[in-house]
């Protein structure tokens, strides 16, 4: 443990978290040296600017190489913080829980070939031997050290950009074969909005100003693109409220803790604040469970 460094990272359709850091998951190669270095990954001789707009959401993280150097440069951003340019690292990463059976080990043989590689990030030097992959269920890893003070039954549910996970958690235990994973996350949330946009005013709203209000309620947009987002995100708290209601939870009485970056659309255009619903609103809540789990699982061997 002492010569391992465990970095937690949540490969989100629409950014990329670490426990210290957050990025747009955008990667577009350069076809020659840049004039500036900012946000660049240089590996075998070849130039990719990170960030910038998003990708187009894949059927699987591991279909072509672009998570992987997505994972480079998180790997990088994080050991940055740690004063790190080599070192011999555990990727604690997640997948839904419907998805994690069939799609972990694949996940596992991606982000672990090459286990040993160079490359430079803002043209500072890197060099990591990929020690282990350790891959946890989303939704469940962001509330792990919220367990020993839960009720006896309690309903995560993480509201990411492309999914929503809901995972009953029963004598602080999940449920397993109770989980649920349903595709219809924030990015159509965001699509309905630019398209109502362009029908309303002929213009549209770009994804950042959308998501910077989600997580912010600031808005610089003029007052009527601000009332197309707004009800929009609170037509979209209804829906998510109403397939939680259709999987047999009661919205009165059971307990709920919403997590990811949708969770703020639920507290603040869906209203829902009563007392059985509690709110994890740090977007890195999954990446940093991840971190904590697989530090616990490697300390216990």
């Amino acid at each position: 443990m002492s010569n391992i460094e465990v970095i937690g990272i949540d490969h989100g359709n629409s950014q990329i978290k670490t426990i210290n850091e957050i990025f747009p998951t955008g990667i577009k190669e350069i076809s020659t040296e840049p004039p500036f270095f900012e946000d660049v990954l240089e590996i075998r001789e070849r130039y990719y600017k990170i960030g910038g707009e998003r990708l187009e959401v894949k059927n699987t993280k591991s279909e072509d190489e672009d998570f992987k150097r997505l994972t480079y440069a998180a790997v990088a951003k994080e050991l940055k913080h740690r004063k790190l340019q080599d070192a011999n690292i555990v990727l604690a990463v997640g997948l839904p829980p419907t998805r994690y059976g069939a799609e972990k080990q694949s996940f596992v043989e991606y982000l672990n070939k090459p286990e040993e590689v160079s490359f430079l990030y803002e043209q500072k030097p890197y060099h990591i031997t990929v020690a282990g992959v350790m891959v946890f269920p989303q939704c469940f890893a962001a509330v792990a050290d919220m367990i020993p003070g839960m009720d006896s039954k309690v309903v995560a549910v993480d509201i990411g950009s492309w999914t929503v996970d809901i995972i009953p958690i029963i004598n602080r235990k999940p449920e397993t074969g109770s989980e649920c994973t349903i595709n219809d996350g924030i990015i159509p949330c965001m699509r309905d909005i630019q398209n109502e946009s362009v029908r309303l005013f002929n213009e549209k709203i770009e994804e950042f100003a959308i998501q910077e209000y989600i997580m912010t309620g600031k808005c610089s947009l003029p007052k009527e693109f601000k009332t197309v987002i707004d009800k929009k995100l609170h037509a979209f708290a209804e829906k998510i409220m109403k397939v939680i209601r259709e999987q047999g939870y009661s919205l009165q009485t059971t307990q709920f803790i919403f997590v990811g970056g949708g969770a703020g659309i639920i507290k603040n255009f869906g209203g829902y604040q009563q007392n059985n619903i509690r709110y994890r609103l740090d977007v890195r809540a999954n990446a940093k469970g991840y971190e904590t789990l697989a530090k616990i699982a490697l300390k216990r061997g």
